[in-house]
């Protein structure tokens, strides 16, 4: 199965569960919910699943996956034959587990661990016999797995930024020696985004950016030669994917937005791909009619497409062939969820299938295909058991019109027994929660939401909307977001906030707006751009600054980002900047904000998320937190569910919600505080003095926006960059 990307890096558990902030004193009486059921505790959510992430070995006879061990996420094994006799074959302390694979060879698992978040992710590896477990790339240096082959199972294919930070070369490395083979040199100023390997783990073809945006597909050929096996335009770079070659080596799947059929047509929408390398040749294999296709099922040993899920207000499943059908049918008979294929082995005669709906937390099972009985499905593990029995909310697709007419995609769901007739709308308007996602080039989908379900159980509407710019639902929609942060994005989120109003879901004045990373910029502009929209809002991991994302960035994504958000090389680019960043214009703000960073953020700059609490502190309306051992994402459990302890209490103070105490949510957590200690009971133990402004503005205030370029002081600058 091939999951769909994401630009940049994806949101964890915690994803967009950040959030609201020290709301001062509390202003309305607790949401009145009619027969309230029973808190859903922070940690039942958020907390570390029990047991997820399920892989099958090559040979399909062990399962491995991620449980904690003394409270941190590790690896895990257990035999198909004994599946109640786990042991742990990891024991990290500090972060934890979250990405894997097994190797080809069967008795080696691989897993990727960066330090305090920093992205530079080190490849390890574990014998699953004895548990003896070894680095196989520097430290300091970012890893990617790129294949594992059967032709080679004694090694694995990573792209790896030790000579080059920008661009990664392919490399080989011997699993046992640790020895590295540079396979593809890579480097700018026409360097290579990407690479992809046939089933021998042989690299054959590379996507090298154009300047003008767009990018080649380029074939590796034999002494050193290349060709442009086709073109990628600007328009289709972030709908067209290379997926993995066929076993005869001479066709390659895609999902591709570039061609119809015939090839003069237009076409918007992202669809399945079969190309002829030798002459770049295409045939369509599947598309949808109101949505990109986002997943494929691809047979592990010819690698051929056998069928394909496209995604417009739910998942969709169609097959290719016979056989495939008849296992659709066979889980849509079987589970009452959603489903989704996570593993497979070799010889494509066992799953692990993961089912999943709103009201159903994820539960993993073995799906034996070709037993004597015929087709079998056995649980294998619930993630999170301690909400089987919980109150858990349905989630509504709705479709909302955009003021210039545009549809946008968006999920709704309602506190339980605010919606007596089961039409998806409360029976008297309701604080609410408008969730933007991270990207922008991502969207949220309808299934289980930790978020959801947390902020509904608490007595909150909560609305998460696929501005445009949302990446699934065509080219178009996704291109209508270029140069539009700031801008059309955030009129797309106030719509959907005036629609809930209208549609009598929220009371207009007791609306929050919360996100992390892209997510967390929209929270910021909306709180400056539009300082009457939103009671409160909170940012975790925002570019408050563009003009130091882009300066940030790799130089492998920069044309892209250049062409997306505003071209820092023009003059009209640079004040397209200066508008739509919220740093400058910051001293605006006059809701309450929760305003949150991991030191370790290679996207990020302290200067610029000081210079947004400088200019909101003197209001008195500011909380402001710190986790100096995390990057853009709350990995470590602890810091989690502190960070979500002060949601809650926000909310509490903000919109009126119902809370959970702190209890035990701050113990072993790493956190300073520099405003709105004072806010939950027990955050002052973590209070630091303010933190000082990283930035000393050379121009006036005006209005109440600081109208200098940089965010960043010569000390800030001076310190080394993750």
């Amino acid at each position: 199965m091939v999951s769909r990307s994401r630009y940049w890096a994806g949101v964890v558990a915690l994803g967009l569960a950040l959030g609201l902030a020290a709301c001062g004193e509390r202003a309305h009486t607790p949401v009145p919910v009619p027969a309230a059921p029973d808190l859903i505790t922070r940690a039942a959510l958020f907390g570390e699943p029990t047991r997820h992430g399920g892989q099958l070995s090559p040979r399909g006879d062990r399962v491995a996956f991620l449980a904690p061990r003394d409270g941190v996420t590790n690896l895990w094994v257990l035999s198909v034959d004994a599946m109640d006799e786990a042991r742990a074959l990891t024991d990290e302390r500090a972060r934890g587990v979250s990405t894997f694979r097994w190797a080809a060879d069967g008795s080696t698992l691989l897993y990727l661990q960066d330090a305090d978040g920093d992205e530079n992710t080190r490849l390890y590896a574990v014998d699953v016999a004895s548990g003896a477990t070894r680095a196989l790339t520097p430290a300091g240096a970012r890893a990617d797995i790129l294949g594992v082959s059967a032709a080679d199972p004694g090694a694995v294919v990573v792209a790896l930024n030790d000579r080059d930070r920008s661009w990664p070369d392919v490399v080989r490395v011997d699993l046992t020696s640790g020895a590295r083979t540079v396979l593809q040199r890579n480097g700018g100023p026409r360097g290579y985004s990407s690479f992809l390997l046939d089933q021998n783990n042989v690299v054959r073809l590379g996507v090298r950016a154009r300047g003008d945006g767009g990018a080649d597909v380029v074939a590796f050929e034999s002494r050193g030669r290349s060709r442009t096996v086709f073109e990628i335009p600007f328009e289709d770079v972030m709908s067209t994917r290379l997926l993995g070659f066929e076993a005869d080596g001479a066709h390659v799947l895609m999902l591709d937005s570039t061609l119809g059929q015939p090839d003069t047509q237009a076409r918007d929408r992202t669809a399945l791909v079969r190309v002829d390398v030798a002459t770049g040749e295409k045939a369509v294999l599947g598309e949808g009619d109101r949505a990109d296709v986002v997943d494929v099922w691809i047979d592990p040993v010819t690698g051929a497409a056998e069928a394909f899920a496209t995604e417009y207000l739910r998942r969709e499943w169609r097959a290719l062939n016979a056989d495939s059908q008849a296992d659709i049918e066979f889980l849509d008979r079987s589970l009452t969820g959603d489903f989704t294929v996570a593993s497979r082995s070799a010889d494509d005669t066992r799953w692990i299938v993961v089912e999943e709906s709103p009201t159903t937390p994820r539960r993993s099972y073995m799906f034996d295909r070709a037993g004597p009985a015929g087709r079998r499905l056995t649980s294998l593990f619930s993630h999170r058991p301690e909400l089987q029995q919980a109150a858990l909310q349905p989630m509504a697709p709705v479709e909302i019109l955009a003021r210039d007419g545009a549809t946008l995609v968006a999920y709704l769901t309602l506190p339980a027994g605010s919606d007596v007739d089961g039409d998806a709308r409360p029976d008297a308007p309701l604080a609410m929660v408008l969730l933007p996602h991270d990207g922008p080039w991502a969207r949220d989908s309808y299934g289980f939401d930790a978020t959801h379900q947390w902020l509904a159980n608490r007595g909150y509407a909560v609305l998460s909307v696929n501005y445009r710019g949302s990446a699934g639902f065509g080219k178009a929609f996704l291109n209508a977001g270029n140069g539009e942060w700031g801008g059309r994005i955030q009129q797309d989120l106030a719509d959907a906030s005036e629609w809930a109003v209208t549609h009598h879901v929220a009371e207009p004045d007791r609306i929050a707006i919360v996100g992390a990373g892209f997510g967390g910029y929209a929270a910021l502009a909306g709180l400056a751009f539009t300082p009457d929209q939103y009671r409160c809002g909170a940012s975790f991991a925002a570019p408050a600054n563009l003009f130091a994302m882009l300066d940030l960035a790799p130089a492998s994504q920069r044309e892209q980002l250049y062409r997306r958000v505003a071209d820092a090389r023009t003059e009209a680019g640079r004040q397209l900047l200066r508008v739509r960043s919220p740093a400058f214009h910051a001293g605006r703000i006059r809701s309450p904000l929760l305003l949150a960073y991991g030191a370790h953020d290679p996207r990020l700059t302290r200067g610029e998320t000081d210079q947004v609490a400088q200019a909101v502190r003197l209001r008195g309306i500011l909380t402001y937190l710190t986790f100096p051992d995390e990057g853009r994402l709350l990995v470590r459990p602890q810091n989690r569910l502190s960070y979500l302890a002060v949601l809650e209490h926000f909310l509490g103070d903000c919109l009126g919600g119902r809370v959970e105490p702190v209890g035990a949510s701050f113990e072993g957590a790493e956190m300073n505080v520099y405003d709105g200690a004072v806010n939950v009971p027990g955050l002052s133990a973590f209070s630091r003095r303010p933190a000082q402004p990283a930035v000393q503005p050379t121009s006036q205030v005006v209005d109440g926006s600081i109208e200098s370029e940089s965010a960043q002081s010569p000390e800030a600058a001076a310190e080394p960059q993750q």
